[in-house]
């Protein structure tokens, strides 16, 4: 085992305190990373505070981690000691099921390994379950870690290792592309970032947000129209207009009149998690051949394809890098909605 700094928290309303953790040795297809820099996702919020339940302490979270290779096993044929690379929600998976086989790890039967909060062996992590990347360094296998091409700073590549391939996950599954109209409901941490890859695969994207604060940053990004969803109008003006939706907020939204705005076979995707069940009416599925779906993250291949792609149209996530002891104070204001767009943990201040 070697040892690395990292913060961590170690109960639901605690506050985060730097920590020494400890790293397993590299196995032959492992690969030790310097972590330059994590982002902070809201279900690191969700997970550090139980409010999903099941969390385990102390807690190191982190699911959005850009850096630099510093080792590698005696079998790693992917990476080499130096390249960038990232690591996102998954450290590993069964590899045999029929999800795995097809390259959508994120959808393991027996459940893929996430990068942090999960069991696993004292081998793997003394602690018997993953710590993530509010940390200096991280141990990963060969198949879990992707290389980020040059063209994209490290600091704003992070946040695409979750927010970037959740948004662009389902815009590649639902052909998002010339003459499809594409909705993105919120423009937080992940909506900007579907704005910018959708409006890059060439969708006609509009942005619904509760208000028009974001409507000058959502222009900017791509977006070719913007309406404040606290306008009912908004819901007139668009009935039977949109070939795709993403709903990327996790707020409680009246569901059925978003499906409304959606045209003959057209898909609502569900991509934050409420805490309560949707509320639908059978008849507005069924009325238009809608439908209703969802989607998590993205396979491995997949989170390459999207970094590529990024990296190719100039996209990264709009960030405003913090250090470490600013943890417990970022929190707050992604809570409060207060950050435009996405936070980044600079692990040099740990």
């Amino acid at each position: 085992m070697s040892t690395a700094a990292a913060y961590a928290v170690s109960a639901p309303d605690g506050r985060f305190e730097k920590v020494t953790i400890e790293r397993r040795e590299l196995g032959p297809h492992d690969v030790l990373i310097d972590i330059k820099y994590a982002g902070i996702c809201h279900s690191d919020i969700h997970t550090a505070r139980d409010e999903w339940g099941g969390a385990k302490y102390p807690c190191v979270p982190g699911h959005e981690i850009a850096g630099l290779v510093a080792a590698v096993g005696s079998a790693v044929t992917r990476h080499r000691v130096g390249d960038r690379v990232g690591v996102g929600c998954m450290v590993d998976s069964c590899g045999e099921c029929e999800p795995c086989v097809a390259g959508e790890e994120q959808y393991c039967i027996p459940g893929a390994t996430m990068t942090y909060n999960t069991p696993v062996a004292p081998e793997i992590q003394a602690d018997g379950y993953t710590m993530g990347g509010y940390s200096t360094q991280i141990v990963v296998t060969e198949n879990f870690v992707v290389s980020i091409p040059e063209g994209i700073g490290l600091d704003v590549a992070a946040p695409l290792l979750c927010a970037g391939v959740t948004l662009f996950s389902p815009l590649r599954h639902w052909n998002a592309g010339p003459g499809k109209r594409v909705a993105i409901i919120g423009m937080g941490g992940l909506g900007h970032v579907g704005v910018k890859i959708a409006s890059a695969m060439g969708a006609e994207v509009t942005v619904l947000s509760h208000s028009l604060s974001k409507q000058e940053d959502g222009t900017k990004f791509g977006a070719h129209h913007y309406y404040a969803t606290s306008d009912r109008q908004t819901f007139r003006d668009l009935r039977n207009h949109f070939d795709l939706i993403l709903n990327t907020v996790s707020a409680d939204l009246p569901i059925d009149s978003y499906l409304k705005l959606l045209r003959l076979d057209g898909t609502l995707v569900i991509l934050g998690l409420p805490e309560n069940p949707l509320q639908i009416k059978p008849f507005t599925v069924a009325g238009y051949r809608r439908s209703l779906a969802g989607s998590m993250i993205g396979g491995i291949a997949q989170t390459q394809e999207m970094l590529n792609f990024c990296a190719e149209h100039g996209i990264g996530a709009e960030i405003e890098t913090i250090s470490a002891d600013q943890i417990d104070g970022a929190y707050e204001r992604v809570v409060a909605s207060d950050v435009r767009y996405r936070f980044v943990i600079d692990t040099a201040t740990m």
